[in-house]
């Protein structure tokens, strides 16, 4: 895995979260890291936006930016956030990487009217392989770690999402693959996400 490659990935997430995202939202980025995503949204869609980061080191620099962000565990909850104060939720690379995902997904929509949840598809054909053909943990384009290192500690798949949005009464109102080196938003293609998707990138809602 090449920097380049991260980078690229990267890119396209950003692409289109700023896509989905009008101008002028609400904004409330979950795991805002140094802050990137959320500066282009503000630079872009001119969003009222904030974030939460556990990361000290990733705080100084969103701060840094200018940002607005806190110092939060999101697994502890989001009680300093009252019910329906943001328009749009963000969750992206985060959900395989927290301990309590079912909380924090029911926590950021009740904070937010919509969510934005992405994560890598560990359900893609080039994980099956490698883990069939050489019996080891894979190394892929999104999961670039090994498994020592990995911040991944829930594996789960584009299938696996449904199906728990579908046991939580969630509705996903939009849903984008990054497959093939472009995202693919397409009922001819849905079918085919959960073996081809590199990355979902999900809109959600208890409405």
């Amino acid at each position: 895995m090449t920097d380049r490659q991260i980078d690229r990935l990267i890119r396209a997430d950003r692409d289109i979260i700023t896509a989905i995202i009008p101008q002028g939202a609400h904004v409330l980025d979950l795991g805002c890291g140094d802050g990137g995503l959320l500066a282009e949204l503000v630079e872009k869609k001119h969003v009222v936006g904030r974030g939460v980061e556990i990361n000290s080191d990733n705080i100084i620099h969103a701060l840094e930016r200018g940002l607005s962000v806190c110092q939060g565990d999101i697994d502890h909850g989001l009680a300093d956030y009252p019910s329906g104060s943001y328009e749009y939720v963000i969750l992206n690379q985060t959900l395989q990487v927290i301990t309590k995902p079912v909380a924090v997904i029911r926590e950021m929509l009740r904070v937010g009217r919509y969510g934005i949840v992405g994560f890598p598809n560990f359900g893609n054909w080039a994980v099956r392989a490698r883990f069939l053909l050489t019996g080891r943990m894979p190394k892929t384009q999104a999961l670039p770690f090994e498994w020592h290192n990995t911040p991944n500690i829930h594996q789960l798949t584009i299938r696996d999402f449904k199906d728990l949005c579908r046991e939580e009464g969630i509705r996903i109102i939009r849903e984008e693959y990054y497959m093939l080196g472009k995202w693919r938003c397409s009922p001819l293609v849905n079918p085919l996400a959960n073996l081809l998707a590199i990355t979902g990138m999900f809109v959600i809602s208890l409405g």
